[in-house]
């Protein structure tokens, strides 16, 4: 993923949070993930306006973080995520 991509949740995937599980998943029509909390962290900067390299910066800085690890572990995350239709990214 480049650093200028504009990740996005494309129509009918959003975050829920699981208040029976106490945890969040990201649900798309007849299927859903389970978010672990890093997971979580990440697509919640994902607002469709944002590129990847702003996103990671902002990661980076909150939790103090080398960016070159948290990009390297948002953009396996996030293809990943793009791998299954659960996210698009605009260039």
């Amino acid at each position: 993923m480049l650093a200028t991509d504009i990740p996005t949740l494309p129509r009918g995937v959003r975050l829920h949070h699981d208040k029976v599980r106490d945890t969040w998943v990201l649900l798309a029509p007849e299927r859903a993930i389970t978010l672990d909390p890093v997971g979580h962290a990440i697509l919640t900067e994902v607002d469709g306006t944002r590129s990847f390299g702003e996103i990671t910066g902002t990661l980076a800085e909150r939790y103090n973080a080398p960016i070159d690890q948290i990009q390297k572990d948002s953009a396996g995350f996030l293809d990943a995520l793009r791998n299954r239709r659960f996210l698009d990214v605009a260039p």
